[in-house]
Formats: structure tokens, sequence, C-alpha cells
């Protein structure tokens, strides 16, 4: 049985993560593929119990919002990503490491080292294959977005911080990351992944 891949979809809010995932996952099933889905943060019982906290909770550290992403993330690799992988599945994650090191490690100011760090130590080697980012100027995201939460409702200014993390990270690791413009319709950037992900694999 061959190894899985795992494939993340980054972004600003607004982006087009969750539909882009949905629509990349049923292109997948349909060509004979096994796909698991996940969402950051959540994805697990304490996951979910972890996001709760994190997009609705008060008065955080910014150090305490980090460590808990980087909880829910350490229990979703190990509980679904890992034996997903294992089992040779492709598994799409609506986000993944790669926003706390744009949220936490830039716009927050916390270091995306330090913070790659501290997710490391969860992760061990469960990260992702491809990173896809779905490139949108932060200000169109948020009018996209319908409702908010304590992250989504930070900001311009902070998001456009974020955005900027992003595009360091496509600078450091440009093999890993494949970027789309989101600001065309949904059916053109799933064609242009769906492409990528051939390419990349020869599926």
């Amino acid at each position: 049985m061959s190894a899985g891949r795992y494939v993340a979809f980054e972004g600003v809010e607004g982006a087009g993560k969750s539909t882009t995932v949905a629509m990349v996952a049923s292109r997948l099933i349909e060509s004979g593929e096994k796909v698991v889905v996940v969402r950051e943060p959540g994805g697990t019982p304490i996951g979910e119990g972890i996001r709760d906290v994190l997009l609705h909770g008060r008065d955080m550290a910014d150090w305490t919002e980090a460590l808990l992403f980087a909880a829910q993330r350490a229990q979703l690799a190990d509980e679904v990503i890992a034996p997903a992988l294992a089992a040779g599945s492709w598994v799409l994650g609506d986000r993944s490491v790669y926003s706390s090191l744009a949220y936490q490690g830039g716009a927050r100011g916390l270091g995306i080292e330090r913070v790659r760090e501290v997710n490391r130590a969860g992760l061990g080697d469960v990260w992702p294959d491809m990173v896809v980012l779905l490139r949108l100027e932060p200000g169109e995201g948020l009018l996209r977005e319908r409702g908010t939460d304590r992250i989504g409702g930070q900001g311009l200014e902070f998001q456009q911080r974020v955005a900027d993390a992003y595009e360091r990270l496509v600078v450091a690791e440009p093999i890993r990351f494949l970027s789309i413009d989101a600001t065309r319709p949904a059916d053109a950037v799933v064609d242009e992944v769906f492409t990528a992900l051939g390419e990349w694999w020869l599926f």
C-alpha cells in the first residue's frame, strides 16, 4: 500500500479554504482516491473542545493561544492524520501548522521559528507534503466573511500581517507551497489545484 499524501489549504480569513477543500475532496473521490478531510482547530473530541476556547474565549495571552493550537494539532495528528496517511489516504487539511506559523508566529509576533519548534514537538514528521496558499487581499477576504470569531475579528491590520507572514513562508519553502489566485471563481481555483496535484503525484 502506498503512503498517503497530506495537503493543507491556507490563507487569510475569507480566502475560500473550506469550499476549496470540499470541492477538491469530491474530485479526488470521483477519481477513486481515499480521502480524509480535517479542519483546524478541531477534528477530534479534544480538539473541538479546544476550538471553542480558541475561537470564543476572552483575554487570552498570545502564547496561550499558540500552545492551545499546538495541543489540538498534536491530538489531530496522532488520532486522525497519521493513521489516515498510513492507510494510504489523502488527507486534506482546512488549515494546518502553517496557520500557526503565519498567525501566531508572524501576526502575533511570537516568531515563526519559535512557533515551528513548539509544534514540531507534538507533530514529529506529520507535516503537510504540500501547502496550497489561496492568495486574496485581506480586505476582500474580510468582506466575504459572513460571521466572525475571536481571531477572525482582529481586523484588517492583523490580517495584513498574516498575509505578509504567509508570503515569507512561500519564499522560505518554495518547494512545499502552491500559490493560487483565489480571486477567481471556485471552479477555476479547484481546476488549478487538481491539475497541480496530478502533476506532483501522477495519480
